[in-house]
């Protein structure tokens, strides 16, 4: 499984939140508590928001501990809102085009789970992704897959909406290819003004998901990025936060 992040407030160097705190995402990609695996050295990506009219990306096959180039870009990026993931592959190749974030237009996404058994189901679901939108997938995970199939289900008009007719059409493609495994869904995504995530997972082991406060906004997490426990909240199985201005709303999140 992965490791991921997503900070939403007053413009900050990405570096403060990304490598500073003692329990920070570079730090659980060599020992994350609460993840499957406890090593996420399979590439990393941050993507951020600043003033053109879509969202910077940088990503990497190295591990994210081990990169000068990200901690120098870290060190100079100011900005109010970015997204950051560590990798640990659950089948598909190491490689630049299957690091995460995956972004479309202005939309940013990243994952931590898996669709189960997804060689059984990958040619069926991706026939589902429309002409347009195929064309531009360029790696082989079922997360970027996933996110282009939120987007053909209407992620730019209600991100609600387009996240559970996709992960139902997705478990209906499952049971109709003999898939056992679970699909689990714990993922965040944004369009640069609001971010949204969504802890779902067809068995009872969704992947974990927090938020949490900091001087000058909130975070979203896969894990705390330190062991302040009072300033952060889990988000229980099947919900779904939302966080523009004030703070996380945090609903209950179902298919039905």
């Amino acid at each position: 499984m992965c490791r991921w992040m997503a900070y939403a407030g007053e413009p900050v160097f990405v570096d403060e939140l990304l490598f500073r705190p003692c329990h920070s995402l570079i730090e659980q990609s060599r020992r994350a508590h609460e993840a499957k695996t406890g090593v996420n050295a399979d590439g990393f990506g941050v993507g951020w928001y600043g003033e053109r009219a879509v969202p910077g990306v940088f990503r990497d096959i190295m591990p994210a501990w081990s990169d000068e180039n990200l901690r120098a870009l870290a060190h100079q990026v100011r900005t109010r809102l970015f997204l950051a993931h560590v990798r640990a592959s659950t089948g598909s190749p190491t490689s630049r085009v299957n690091c995460h974030p995956f972004s479309g237009g202005r939309w940013l996404f990243v994952h931590n789970g898996q669709i189960g058994d997804f060689a059984r189901v990958r040619r069926r679901l991706e026939a589902l992704v429309p002409d347009e939108l195929y064309a531009e997938r360029q790696g082989a995970t079922d997360s970027e897959l996933v996110f282009l199939l939120m987007r053909a289900n209407g992620l730019e008009r209600d991100p609600v909406t387009a996240t559970r007719t996709t992960l139902a059409t997705i478990l209906a493609a499952m049971k109709e290819s003999g898939a056992n495994a679970p699909l689990r869904f714990t993922a965040c995504f944004t369009d640069g003004e609001t971010i949204h995530a969504c802890r779902f997972s067809s068995d009872d082991k969704p992947p974990t998901l927090y938020c949490g406060r900091t001087e000058g906004g909130w975070l979203v997490v896969s894990e705390p990025l330190d062991t302040e426990g009072a300033r952060w909240t889990a988000v229980p199985p099947d919900h779904w936060v939302t966080l523009k201005g004030a703070g996380p709303v945090v609903e209950p999140f179902a298919l039905h």
